[in-house]
């Protein structure tokens, strides 16, 4: 057999959202780009800050001895003492480059912590509804994806979590806000999980991480805040990346952050910079890390998101649908009516709307919109979404 069975599997049941998005290209073709309203796939599309591109013009015309050439795994040093700074205003706690460790986007990142971590048959818990791709880059480290419940309004079902814990279980993992509901945990529901994790580490008698994978922390509404994880528990790691904040998904630029006073912090250190070398990363690229490094006070214009998202909401509030308003992200998560999901996308696909169903992210009865699509889409899709639910 030329391809490994694992691959095989994965490839038969690949990722809604590929297929959604893929389907979408299918429609345009037939019917026209106009005609179509492809709320599929989470590509933000606003412009980068103008600074962006006014730092690769000069990066570009500068000869820098060494400026493209190897360097620490772990990054340059010079740009992790920036986001270091950064991250330590975000997280509530002094963090140095020691805490830092520059990573091929949050993806590249979370398959480092998980390399890092995990023993074969170790478990990982997440709160569901979950980004699709966590089971995946779990088990390529031997790992298991156990899913805990949430509450009705998405916040964490802590006694959900307790009841799955486990001597096999090595960490918790939290996306605020959330893909794909939009949620974003309080600090009180950050506190409550943080005792339980020191609990129940002190009774299996093993450090349980929690992981906070956050590349949305910045995309908020209504003066939203996202509650910091590294100073609410010792054991915890925040997984980012520029991809959203800065709206650069194809650079693949992003960064880990731990608490220093972490159990075992030489050791995680050590093990993510040999982890990120020896999964072929070898370094976060370097043009960006220079970049970025620059632009720490910068963000995309989230107004543009904010506008679009109060769109979605009205034309779906006026066709009646039932669905959670998003504090943060670029999603909104609706209850599929008559309570099948995929059965509710398909109809929706009649009326040359695109979406994705909740069983793609652990989460059966509900269906995915994203919101980072033009106006236009947005506005002339609500006749469609009207006849969807009234079919």
């Amino acid at each position: 057999m030329a391809v490994a069975v694992k691959i095989k599997e994965t490839i038969a049941s690949s990722s809604w959202i590929r297929k959604m998005f893929e389907e979408g290209i299918r429609l345009k073709q037939i019917h026209g780009a106009d005609n179509v309203f492809d709320f599929s796939i989470g590509n933000p599309d606003a412009q980068p800050p103008k600074k962006f591109f006014a730092l690769l013009k000069r990066f570009a015309e500068e000869a820098v001895p060494g400026a493209s050439g190897y360097m620490p795994n772990a990054g340059f040093a010079d740009v992790r003492k920036k986001i270091a700074v950064k991250a330590s205003a975000e997280q509530g706690l002094v963090l140095n480059e020691n805490n830092i460790v520059m990573t091929v986007g949050a993806a590249g990142g979370l398959n480092v912590v998980f390399k890092t971590l995990l023993n074969p048959g170790d478990e990982v818990i997440v709160p569901a509804p979950y980004f699709v791709e966590y089971a995946a880059y779990v088990s390529n480290h031997g790992g298991v994806l156990k899913t805990a419940e949430t509450k009705e309004d998405f916040s964490l079902d802590v006694d959900s979590i307790a009841s799955l814990i486990n001597a096999k279980t090595a960490a918790v993992l939290i996306n605020s806000p959330n893909n794909p509901t939009g949620k974003i945990y309080t600090p009180e529901d950050i506190a409550s999980l943080a005792r339980l994790l020191s609990e129940k580490s002190k009774l299996i008698n093993r450090e349980i991480y929690l992981i906070s994978d956050e590349p949305y922390r910045e995309i908020v509404y209504k003066s939203a805040h996202v509650a910091p994880v590294l100073s609410a528990y010792n054991n915890s790691i925040v997984v980012t990346s520029y991809s959203k904040t800065l709206s650069l998904p194809g650079e693949r630029i992003g960064y880990i952050a731990f608490n220093p006073a972490c159990d075992s912090a030489d050791d995680l250190l050590a093990g993510m910079i040999m982890a990120n070398r020896t999964l072929g990363f070898v370094n976060a690229p370097a043009l960006m890390q220079r970049t970025v490094a620059e632009m720490t006070s910068e963000k995309v214009d989230v107004a543009l998101y904010e506008k679009r998202k109060d769109m979605l909401v009205e034309v779906l509030r006026s066709a009646g649908y039932d669905f959670f308003e998003p504090q943060g992200a670029f999603y909104i998560f609706c209850k599929a009516p008559g309570g099948d999901d995929i059965s509710f996308v398909n109809k929706l696909k009649e009326h040359l709307i695109l979406a994705v169903p909740g069983s793609g992210f652990g989460k059966k009865g509900y269906f995915r919109l994203t919101f980072c699509v033009s106006e236009k889409t947005i506005s002339n899709s609500a006749e469609a979404f009207k006849e969807s639910i009234s079919a």
